[in-house]
């Protein structure tokens, strides 16, 4: 009879169910019987996340007109925030990506996965590219126009540059034939890989303003208008890196301006 310790170890060594686990479901032993129940599990999962990436792979391939077309995804973080800018990403990805399973909507993993597939990412991108634009073009531009211009530099500096732009909710218009995928970082593996860029490189920016600032909150809140948030723009005023034309903060600006001339 074989040990447990010899049995947890083929069960973490096996990708597929194999006969000799018949053998198992036949021991009585209540350790080998949850060894392979959290075996069943784990494959369960395993499975699921295998079938999301082929349907991912499946969506953008249909947009290859030949086999080696190169498919770029396109995705932004932080149009909402009070502070901080709009990180854009564009990436092109290998036809086959097998090191990205389990890549989704940045929103829908931990910030040590995103951080993890990041890495992978840039080791497996054909070409990938980050655009930052600052709050003073946002302001300028308007969130809409400063996001899509945003995309289209990123898109526009990818080397090799794309046969076609999967942008996520935008239209772009670059020369370069665009599809908007509304809710695209569920459908596509190269936007939720954008997204992944996107993201991570904007939490470090805002980590960094944290360091800076310490008395916003940035670390805890990344600019997006909690609570906490704004009540430190009326205590301590808005910064060089808020959003003027966003409210509350143009609100406390006119407040503020509206105090200097009374006194």
């Amino acid at each position: 009879m074989e040990k447990i310790t010899e049995i947890r170890k083929k069960l973490d060594d096996a990708d597929n169910w194999l006969p000799w686990m018949e053998e198992l479901e036949l021991d009585d032993r209540q350790s080998v019987q949850k060894l392979l129940a959290s075996w069943k599990r784990k494959q369960s999962i395993r499975e699921k996340l295998m079938e999301n990436h082929l349907l991912k792979q499946q969506f953008d391939d249909s947009f290859r007109k030949v086999h080696d077309s190169k498919v770029a995804g396109i995705d932004e973080a932080g149009r909402g925030p009070l502070a901080g800018p709009v990180v854009t990403a564009a990436v092109i990805l290998p036809e086959n990506c097998a090191e990205l399973l389990g890549l989704d909507d940045s929103k829908k993993l931990s910030k040590a996965k995103r951080e993890a597939f990041a890495e992978i990412i840039k080791k497996t991108a054909v070409s990938y590219s980050v655009h930052i634009q600052p709050p003073e073009e946002i302001d300028r531009l308007n969130i809409y126009q400063a996001t899509r211009l945003s995309m289209a530099e990123a898109a526009s500096v990818l080397d090799p540059a794309p046969d076609v732009l999967l942008a996520d909710a935008m239209q772009l218009d670059i020369g370069i034939p665009c599809s908007s995928i509304v809710k695209g970082d569920a459908k596509s593996l190269a936007i939720a890989a954008a997204s992944i860029l996107a993201k991570t490189s904007r939490d470090a920016i805002m980590d960094a303003y944290a360091e800076v600032y310490p008395e916003y909150g940035f670390g805890q809140h990344a600019g997006y208008g909690t609570k906490a948030h704004v009540e430190a723009i009326r205590r301590y005023g808005p910064l060089p890196i808020h959003r003027q034309t966003f409210e509350p903060v143009k609100g406390i600006l006119a407040e503020m301006q509206l105090m200097k001339t009374k006194f």
